[in-house]
């Protein structure tokens, strides 16, 4: 499957948020998603809301993906969502994964995140999901 469906790849920041200092997964995901074709930004540990969105928006990316394994992702995500509101990025998918239980899933996807996936998820199903999002959903 192309992860190119326009005239440049997709681009994708990954951002680990908080204080959590585990970032396996989230640089497997970096990877996964370089090797597919798509540009990827990983912005490293510790970062804060208000920084992913505007590393996101400074490097004019297609999608973020959070990595959370803190607990924290019932503050974290709504956080995102409302920065990038406020900044017009409304185009912008905002995914992730980690230890989130299935109803706080449903919960973030009704506030607007996207898809968010559990430890032991198929890295072909997160590089699926982002670029059928990207095509479905950006215009450039």
């Amino acid at each position: 499957m192309s992860t190119q469906p326009f005239n440049r790849p997709i681009r994708v920041l990954v951002a680990k948020v908080g204080l959590d200092g585990h970032d396996r997964g989230a640089r497997i995901i970096a990877t996964t998603l370089r090797d597919a074709g798509m540009e990827v930004i990983y912005t490293g540990l510790r970062q804060t809301p208000e920084m992913v969105v505007n590393a996101a928006l400074q490097e004019d990316v297609d999608a973020i993906g959070v990595s959370i394994l803190s607990g924290a992702h019932m503050t974290v995500f709504p956080k995102i969502i409302t920065l990038m509101k406020q900044k017009g990025m409304d185009d912008v998918l905002v995914t992730g994964g980690g230890i989130i239980p299935e109803a706080d899933m449903d919960e973030l996807g009704k506030q607007g995140v996207g898809k968010l996936f559990p430890p032991g998820t198929n890295t072909k199903d997160i590089v699926q999901y982002i670029t059928e999002w990207v095509k479905a959903n950006r215009n450039f």
